[in-house]
């Protein structure tokens, strides 16, 4: 643990916990008993189990509830994937508009984008943009091809710094969700730091970062989820999930006006509700940031959505 003190606070239940660290200083913490009761009533209507990290780059607090709980990570992998070929990019072992062949035994379910190409080609960089923004299936098992599938995938994550996600499967079968299987699961702590670090600090070249945001910010299939419930003003970057077994989850990065960007990792599983009650309760926790950063105690730094640099570790320090 680093400098800063966690306030331990109940989740609810024995298993359900929530910490939040408070800023350098004693600082009052934004994430309060009101933050903490949406949380839990989102989690209480879900039917399921909630795992949520929030890391606000403002102040460097952080939210956790169920945060080092793993949880089956579904097509939220998706935006790291597209990352790690980006990576590949850089290091001049991949091209962007290098074409690849898609051909009909390469098509799963939902691939909305590949099956239009089947018979013909895709670029790396049409690949990349559909398996973030339309959560294409196919094109993210032909991504995965090019770095050696889910071992190498989960290879790139450790040399990104995370030490817990791990894929083990291809889309479709990576999405069972089978409870208590530890195949192609994540934290949301590990999965709100790994954003962090794709989207926002140095993992990443800045063009590769620039990239990554663009294809992020034009995700089609989170209307009904975090954005739902955060303002209109704010600008928003994330990658959905959803799986078996009541799983829904997002990972997103948010940026509120005129200041620095919150990190949110939402993973939900073992929900009662059906598919498309599910994704809007992600709205909830998106709510409740927007009730948060209006605390008096919100700290604006003047950090725009597109200056990722500014902001970067002038007042996170990792816990």
């Amino acid at each position: 643990m680093d400098r800063r003190k966690f306030l331990w606070v109940s989740g609810g239940a024995m298993t359900a916990g929530s910490a939040v660290a408070a800023p350098r200083g004693g600082a009052p913490t934004r994430f309060g008993p009101d933050f903490r009761k949406a949380v839990r009533a989102v989690e209480q209507t879900s039917g399921g189990r909630l795992g949520l990290s929030v890391i606000d780059l403002a102040s460097g607090e952080r939210f956790g509830w169920r945060a080092s709980g793993r949880f089956p990570m579904c097509s939220t992998f998706k935006f790291a994937l597209a990352a790690a070929i980006l990576k590949q990019v850089e290091h001049k072992h991949e091209n962007l508009n290098r074409r690849i062949s898609v051909v009909a035994g390469d098509i799963v379910s939902l691939s909305p984008f590949c099956e239009q190409r089947v018979g013909t080609t895709a670029s790396v960089r049409e690949l990349c943009h559909a398996t973030i923004t339309l959560s294409d299936n196919s094109a993210a098992n032909l991504l995965l091809r090019t770095i050696g599938g889910p071992e190498g995938f989960t290879r790139r994550l450790r040399a990104f710094g995370d030490p817990a996600t791990r894929l083990d499967r291809w889309e479709t079968a990576m999405g069972e969700a089978r409870p208590g299987d530890v195949r192609d699961t994540t934290t949301p702590e590990a999965m709100a730091d790994l954003a962090r670090q794709l989207v926002l600090g140095r993992a990443l070249a800045p063009a590769s970062r620039a990239q990554l945001v663009a294809w992020m910010k034009d995700t089609r299939t989170s209307a009904k989820s975090l954005r739902a419930g955060l303002p209109a003003d704010w600008t928003v970057a994330d990658k959905t999930g959803a799986g078996g077994f009541g799983t829904d989850n997002l990972v997103g990065i948010v940026w509120p006006p005129h200041r620095a960007p919150l990190v949110v990792a939402s993973y939900i599983t073992g929900s009662t509700l059906e598919f498309e009650q599910r994704r809007p309760l992600h709205a909830g926790i998106g709510r409740a940031l927007a009730a948060a950063c209006a605390h008096p105690t919100c700290h604006f730094v003047g950090a725009a959505a597109g200056d990722h640099e500014s902001w970067n570790s002038r007042r996170y320090s990792r816990v």
